[in-house]
């Protein structure tokens, strides 16, 4: 028996058709690719700016909400006042003004002198560091800083000084106290004042920077003529000091 096969006849009409539809789908194909690379790229660029925009807002607006509610440091306002050593009939005294700066947390007391009214003492704001035992003057008038090893025999560590400006700040505590002097002596510049602690350097970044020593210690060393000098009037203490810088 034979069988006779019948072909239809649009099987040939439509493979051209489907070759024609496959032929332009892959002529097509670079362009889409390339189209479709460009819109991704893009949209990663877009994506990845806006987070950084983001970023950038949450860390500004951080920072200025950690400024606005951080604890600000308290200033304490005192004064004292010293007995003039001159030969007036009566004794009179002399007030001395300050504020200051004391922070337990850092073992750290920063004190500003303002001009002075009634002597011819240099305002200045010093810096003493029960941390690196230093104290730090920066004489407002001439624009240097002094540095020298902390006297803790003159200057009370941070705690009792705030107790001494806490009273103070009472005005039930007005102390009519003394005046003692101590003289220093520049002995060398300080090139790198980054070596003398953050509150050091803030204190003397940009300026010319000098160590100090007391006259009392320096063997065989004679006041002279030539010398310039400067005093500071601060007090630490239940006393004022006076601070005289000398340098050739």
């Amino acid at each position: 028996m034979v069988k006779i096969a019948f072909q239809s006849p649009f099987a040939h009409k439509d493979e051209p058709k489907k070759e024609g539809a496959e032929a332009l789908v892959a002529d097509k194909d670079p362009e889409v690719a390339t189209h479709s690379h460009d819109s991704s790229s893009g949209r990663c660029l877009l994506t990845l700016l806006g987070i950084a925009f983001i970023l950038a807002g949450v860390v500004v607006g951080g920072a200025c909400i950690y400024k606005y509610f951080m604890p600000k440091p308290k200033m304490f306002h005192g004064q004292i006042c010293y007995g003039a050593e001159d030969h007036a009939a009566e004794p009179y005294f002399l007030p001395i003004s300050e504020v200051a700066d004391i922070r337990v947390g850092d073992n750290i007391a920063i004190i500003d002198v303002p001009v002075p009214k009634f002597s011819d003492s240099d305002p200045a704001a010093i810096v003493h560091d029960f941390e690196r035992l230093l104290t730090a003057y920066l004489d407002l008038q001439l624009g240097n800083c002094y540095v020298i090893p902390l006297n803790t025999s003159i200057v009370m560590p941070p705690r009792n000084l705030i107790d001494l400006f806490s009273k103070l700040a009472t005005g039930s505590y007005l102390p009519q106290t003394y005046l003692i002097r101590e003289e220093m002596v520049v002995t060398e510049e300080i090139d790198n004042v980054s070596d003398l602690g953050i509150f050091i350097y803030q204190l003397c970044a940009g300026k010319e920077t000098f160590r100090l020593q007391r006259r009392d210690k320096i063997m065989g060393l004679q006041k002279r003529s030539a010398e310039k000098c400067h005093s500071i009037r601060h007090f630490e203490n239940e006393f004022v000091v006076e601070t005289k810088i000398c340098q050739q």
